[in-house]
């Protein structure tokens, strides 16, 4: 294990970008220490500390692609993968907000087109993940079988509603059971886009990120916009990396397909944290843990806790809401900690680094620092 500086900054063989520090930086070379394999001819993450509204910790290790290798830095932006569905929720809670869309309208209300088991889907249902809707990706293998996935075309949100709508059932009975759904995402997607009359990234951009000045956060449409300041995703390959940026489910939007950036997301933890586009009320469903009628929530046998685009089960005893996301070249987690004014954002372009893991590690230098 490499030491780090005396300052706290540095780790050797290791590009960081300037630490930017408020009141107390003491974890600062703790948490240099977690990212050490991170080096100036590596992928690598970013990484946010705000606590009481304040940037106490701010760093980007390692580079955002193997042939630039520009350093990674607060401006860069990744693929937030499923860290996308808080965005994706927020964009159904302001329609709902407008009075253009509610909660217990069903997907045959909104899409007449839909199978039968639409009139019994709700918005809500989607939102927490219980509507019940079959994997798209599950659907799409049996489309395609053991082609490789660089052969399998790109499918986008419209073409996941399209699959959906010549299935017959659902996986378990609507509201019976939690089980995650990316397509139920992606149809929530749709849904913006059928009630706004305004395709999903423009509503994003128009009532989410351009009014917050996110200003380089966007839905990324290969072909029709661009990523500024781009970091790709990498996968570990024998003593080095090759670039796995995306994937034949990397073009859908509604489940994963937001880039962000540690300046960005600062911005939209102010939004969080001030109410700016919803009030502390109409934040609740989306706070509000869902209860199936079958019995508690579960994945895999363990309880689990989801609102609107948010898990919200605690952290050893501290009030929490968070997410991670995982897909091609990318893992990331955002945690907050509401009543100890305390977030956490991990970003990183490599998949052997376990966002959700290491923002927790941060959060425990800070969490025990308060206590």
């Amino acid at each position: 294990m490499k030491a780090t500086s005396a300052a706290g900054g540095l780790l050797l063989g290791m590009v960081c970008s300037p630490l930017v520090f408020a009141g107390d930086s003491k974890p600062a070379p703790q948490i240099d220490a977690l990212f050490r394999t991170a080096s100036a001819s590596t992928p690598g993450a970013a990484v946010l500390v705000i606590e009481d509204g304040h940037t106490v910790f701010q760093s980007g290790y390692g580079v955002t692609d193997l042939r630039t290798l520009h350093r990674i830095d607060e401006h860069t932006n990744f693929r937030l993968a499923s860290v996308t569905k808080q965005f994706t929720a927020m964009a159904i809670m302001l329609l709902v907000h407008e009075g253009k869309l509610g909660y217990e309208q069903t997907l045959a209300e909104i899409f007449p087109e839909s199978p039968a088991y639409g009139k019994a889907i709700t918005i809500r249902h989607l939102l927490n993940h219980t509507s019940g809707l079959l994997d798209y990706e599950d659907l799409r293998a049996q489309q395609f079988g053991n082609r490789p996935d660089d052969q399998i075309p790109q499918i986008h949100d419209a073409g996941v509603l399209a699959l959906l709508e010549k299935a017959s059932t659902t996986k378990f009975p609507t509201g019976s059971k939690w089980e995650y759904s990316n397509s139920g995402y992606c149809v929530l997607a749709m849904v913006v886009e059928k009630v706004s009359g305004k395709s999903f990234g423009q509503f994003l951009h128009e009532r989410i990120f351009g009014p917050l000045q996110m200003t380089n956060t966007i839905a990324y449409e290969k072909g029709k916009n661009k990523v500024p300041h781009r970091a790709y995703g990498h996968t570990p390959q024998a003593a080095s990396f090759r670039e796995t940026d995306q994937s034949s489910t990397s073009a859908t939007l509604g489940d994963g397909g937001v880039y962000s950036s540690l300046a960005d997301l600062a911005r939209w933890d102010a939004a969080l944290r001030g109410h700016t586009l919803l009030s502390e009320k109409e934040m609740q469903p989306a706070l509000t843990p869902v209860q199936p009628a079958g019995g508690p929530a579960q994945d895999n046998g363990r309880p689990v806790s989801y609102g609107f685009g948010w898990f919200v089960d605690p952290y050893k005893g501290h009030p929490r809401m968070w997410h991670y996301g995982e897909t091609a070249g990318f893992r990331t987690s955002i945690q907050r900690f509401p009543a100890d004014h305390l977030t956490v954002v991990v970003l990183s372009n490599r998949v052997d680094f376990s966002a959700p893991d290491m923002a927790l590690k941060i959060a425990d230098m800070y969490l025990k620092r308060g206590s």
